[in-house]
């Protein structure tokens, strides 16, 4: 996801580019072939940074203006992420710009390979790559800070952290891969079992819980709001750092120790990615892999319905890596059939547009949304965005946020500018 090599070195079995000209000799022996991209690769991160970037396109905001419409309120739900657990489409975007890391990577690692590099370069390169993803991913939520904002639940973050531990085991065998996932989740689910649930006096507005929170009950109470294991963990974790102020909650419940669960999100889009690579024909991949998104679909909603552990992406419960993974998964069959199976690539321009420099979309809508709005606003007048009727007001403000940035990532695309990490 955060290179442009990410997804070379695609096998026979996975496209089928026209054959060579007859006319032109073959390259020497010595000489490396040069990498063939999968293009719906490039397409699928690039949907899912579309999405993100889009900020639901202000959806959310409108359907406050129709309380009554059933439709404007199924797409304000689908366009922000649920408060706790359950699940919307825009909690499926983070997993799926995760999980497309991991299948990304067997690809990336085989073009460096066939480059000659060895395990050391690549692992050295790797241990870079998450520092920087990290060390950004601090800048970003340094930005509207007096000062450095020691925080590591941004999407790059969390991907930083877990990057040095799936280049590690994408070079062990894909029943040491499902293991470790399966070990990951396990520890997880167990640390969160064993960390207490809050008494019947806890101080719940102390660590910003409002009084008509739905608190989950039982067994699941373990994964409550900031009252969890994780939240602790962030109490005595981000308070090493230095701090305007004493670090006691995330509004949003997110923590730190997400990125554990989230490897396991990458994990199985490596396992996807290997799969990929394989010597299977396409379509007997696409319905194995079908297959596996549906199990993991499956499995996640059972381990929330009986109680064992609710689905929660604000913390990334194991059910939950379970579930968006699955779905994950399943939107990935959807693409490499649709563009690589059927070759139907026209539509997706766009999508792999942006797909090819996602991290420089991704900073430029998290830095400069508020710009391009006040600048398209102080040059076209102040009421350019209402224009369509006050309500509508937040969309053409999202819309036009997300045309500028596409804009770039065209010229960027079109001139073979591509941001590396």
């Amino acid at each position: 996801m955060t290179t442009q090599d990410a997804n070379e070195s695609v096998p026979p079995t996975t496209t089928s580019d026209a054959p060579p000209d007859r006319d032109v000799p073959p390259p020497a022996p010595t000489t490396p072939p040069k990498p063939k991209r999968l293009v719906s690769l490039d397409a699928y991160r690039g949907a899912t940074m579309v999405l993100m970037a889009s900020g639901g396109l202000g959806l959310a905001t409108v359907a406050t203006q129709y309380p009554e419409s059933k439709l404007w309120q199924a797409i304000a739900h689908h366009t922000e992420h649920v408060p706790w657990a359950g699940c919307a489409l825009w909690d499926i975007i983070q997993p799926a710009f995760m999980f497309i890391v991991g299948v990304a990577l067997p690809f990336s690692i085989a073009n460096r390979i066939a480059r000659g590099q060895r395990f050391g370069r690549m692992f050295a390169h790797a241990l870079w790559r998450a520092l920087l993803l990290v060390l950004i991913a601090v800048f970003l939520s340094s930005a509207w800070s007096p000062r450095t904002n020691w925080s590591f639940t941004n999407v790059l973050a969390q991907i930083g952290l877990g990057y040095p531990i799936i280049f590690l085991i994408a070079f062990t065998r894909p029943r040491t891969q499902w293991i470790a996932a399966a070990a990951i989740l396990l520890a997880c689910w167990i640390a969160f079992v064993l960390y207490p649930v809050a008494p019947a006096d806890f101080d719940w507005k102390a660590v910003g819980v409002p009084k008509d929170w739905p608190h989950l009950t039982g067994f699941a109470a373990h994964w409550d709001k900031n009252a969890n294991l994780a939240a602790a963990f962030d109490r005595w974790f981000l308070n090493r750092f230095p701090r305007t102020e004493a670090f006691t909650f995330n509004r949003g419940g997110y923590t730190t120790l997400n990125f554990l669960p989230a490897t396991v999100t990458m994990i199985f889009g490596l396992i996807a990615g290997w799969f990929l690579r394989g010597p299977r024909a396409l379509r007997s991949k696409l319905g194995r892999l079908a297959l596996f998104g549906l199990a993991g679909i499956i499995l996640g909603l059972l381990l929330g319905w009986t109680g064992v552990c609710p689905i929660v992406k604000r913390i990334w419960t194991p059910s939950w890596a379970l579930y968006s993974a699955g779905w994950a998964t399943l939107i990935l069959v959807a693409f490499v059939a649709v563009i690589e199976w059927l070759r139907l690539r026209r539509w997706a321009y766009p999508f792999v547009v942006v797909g090819a420099n996602p991290i420089t979309v991704y900073c430029l809508w998290q830095l400069g949304g508020g710009f391009i709005r006040d600048n398209v606003k102080r040059h076209l007048g102040p009421d350019i965005f209402a224009s369509c009727g006050q309500p509508y007001t937040p969309m053409l403000e999202r819309l036009t946020v997300l045309i500028v940035l596409f804009l770039i990532a065209l010229y960027m695309y079109r001139r073979k500018i591509h941001i590396k990490i």
